[in-house]
């Protein structure tokens, strides 16, 4: 055998294929134990071993047994990965695992990890055996001490425990608003955040702990293919969160066209074992650029036009297409416990999933309040609306919208219910001798001094022009009587002298008293009716209409008229 390379420190190190690694090819036929007997060169690249075997092998350099120490490999497409640990007697310990099961050596990150049995004798070389594989370029592996593998394993199970945790409350979060808004940006997000959550899972191998039947081959195709869907659900989201009109459609339709195109990839990528894997995936990270390149152009457009969600969206795209620069010039692969570039993704999808969860909130909350502003500017429209805008008190409409529940408590509990309308006298001739300004002060005087009836069982309006009108419950006889002298005498002895200087002016009142309550209407005729009685005798006087029957509709009538 050819071992011209230099010896791999035991203390840690991640082996490169083509430097690190000596290779040979044999028939999947032969057994472990024919390593002996294969030549192993340490030049150039492994060919056609696809259907094959693919041996790699590197010597470890240092005196002494070494009890501590393991080979971290990640997983990829392969059919059976065995690794063999060759000690100075002579002795090799094999360890393997297969497609569909990796027994108790997988660990979370998507790696498989093998210790090193411990032995009396010195370790002097690893090798790994893969059967199947789809490309030697896919090959990851570091050989580390027991104590740092323990650590780093733990450390990448942490932090893809906390990213896979955030994407589903992100995901959950995203769907939540996506039903209650009705946005379809928002699905698409939610739907994005799930993929990449089920990617996350399948990349860390967590779901061997339920499914142990998924590792190897499966869940490596699995994942190629959601992350190639990840990126065109990704594409949708941003698509779809700005309204159409604002970017050409052109320009939209590239962005879409792309999106869907590495989606599409994924396909057959995902179903691919071959040699041509490796250049596949080349020009699927060309397509991936692209794609990136006509969502940036989307939404910087957008943007410029306006677009709050477009705003958003580069935001939150910032840090993941930095990460996919910073890998592509950057090698991480052996870096972050092991990780590498994917455990950057998942990190940077986490990000990108928060990022567009806080904006969403962020502008749903705007929303809330300009939705809240807008229904206050609505309640104040319909308040302005039954409030005459000169005296303040309620219109005819805020009137019959208030005596309404009055007149029901009165049926409710036979109380009697009276309508007090009170007309100006003579106060067209105000308006022809002082103006209508004088007239304006007058009628604001005569409303204040109404608008102090005001209470729970009693209701007050400008019901138009000069005519007033005032709703109570509970009064009768006597008593309603002595209320509708006290409001005539009231405004005779409001002072006007300012608009209209000495003059007096008076109002005659008409009464309608009924008993049990009838509705608005009916009383209403009653009292226009008493207050012709009060005009007809003379002027700043009272006249009162009084009806009682077991029907509540008028059967007599008795007209009480004072001064």
């Amino acid at each position: 055998m050819l071992l011209g390379l230099m010896a791999v420190p035991a203390h840690g190190r991640a082996l490169d294929v083509e430097r690190d690694l000596c290779h040979a090819v044999s028939s999947a036929a032969l057994g472990d134990d024919a390593m002996t007997g294969l030549r192993f060169s340490c030049r150039g690249t492994p060919t056609a071993y696809q259907q094959g075997s693919l041996w790699l092998r590197t010597p470890i350099d240092g005196s002494g047994p070494h009890r501590g120490l393991a080979l971290m490999v990640h997983n990829s497409r392969f059919d059976r990965l065995a690794v063999g640990f060759s000690y100075a007697d002579g002795a090799t310990r094999w360890q393997q695992v297969r497609s569909g099961d990796f027994g108790s050596h997988w660990r979370a990150g998507g790696q498989i990890l093998f210790e090193a049995p411990a032995r009396g004798a010195a370790l002097t070389a690893v090798t790994m055996r893969f059967d199947g594989i789809s490309g030697h370029r896919f090959v990851q592996a570091r050989i580390v001490s027991k104590d740092e593998a323990g650590m780093q394993s733990a450390g990448m199970a942490a932090a893809v425990g906390a990213a896979l945790t955030l994407l589903l409350v992100s995901c959950i979060y995203s769907m939540s608003l996506a039903v209650a808004v009705r946005r379809q940006y928002l699905a698409w997000q939610a739907a994005w955040a799930a993929t990449m959550l089920l990617w996350g899972t399948l990349w860390s191998q967590t779901h061997l702990a339920l499914v142990p039947a998924m590792a190897g081959a499966v869940t490596a195709q699995a994942g190629t293919f959601l992350a190639c869907l990840a990126i065109a659900v990704a594409t949708a989201s941003a698509v779809t969160a700005v309204e159409r009109g604002t970017v050409p459609k052109g320009l939209r339709r590239t962005a879409l066209f792309f999106g869907v195109g590495v989606g599409l990839a994924g396909v057959p990528l995902a179903l691919i074992r071959g040699g041509s894997l490796a250049g596949l995936a080349d020009l699927l990270g060309l397509l991936v650029i692209a794609d990136l390149v006509a969502v940036v152009a989307y939404l910087g457009w957008a943007w410029r036009r306006g677009s709050i969600e477009a705003r958003d969206f580069l935001g939150a795209w910032g840090l993941p297409m930095a990460v996919l620069a910073f890998i592509h010039i950057v090698d991480v692969e052996d870096g972050f416990w092991g990780g590498g570039s994917k455990l950057v993704v998942l990190v940077a999808a986490t990000w990108q999933a928060l990022w567009l969860a806080a904006a969403a909130t962020r502008r749903l909350a705007h929303l809330r309040i300009e939705r809240d502003h807008a229904r206050d500017a609505e309640a104040q429209a319909q308040r302005l609306a039954r409030r005459d805008p000169l005296t303040g008190l309620p219109n005819r409409r805020g009137f019959i919208d208030s005596v309404t529940p009055l007149l029901d408590r009165a049926r409710t509990d036979n109380l009697p219910a009276a309508l007090l309308l009170v007309d100006i006298d003579r106060f067209k001739s105000i308006n022809d001798i002082y103006g209508h300004d004088a007239g304006d002060v007058v009628l604001c005087g005569i409303g204040r001094r109404i608008e102090r009836w005001e209470g729970p069982m009693c209701t007050v309006a400008r019901l138009g022009g000069e005519e007033f009108g005032l709703l109570t419950i509970g009064m009768e006889g006597i008593i309603l009587g002595r209320f509708a002298e006290s409001i005539r005498r009231g405004i005779a002895a409001c002072d006007h002298s300012e608009a209209v200087g000495e003059r007096l002016v008076t109002a005659s009142v008409g009464v309608a008293e009924v008993r049990p309550a009838c509705d608005f209407k009916q009383l209403y005729r009653l009292a226009d009716e008493a207050l012709y009685d009060a005009k007809r005798g003379g002027r700043n006087r009272v006249a009162v209409q009084r009806h009682q029957n077991s029907a509540g509709l008028p059967s007599g009538r008795e007209i009480a008229v004072s001064k």
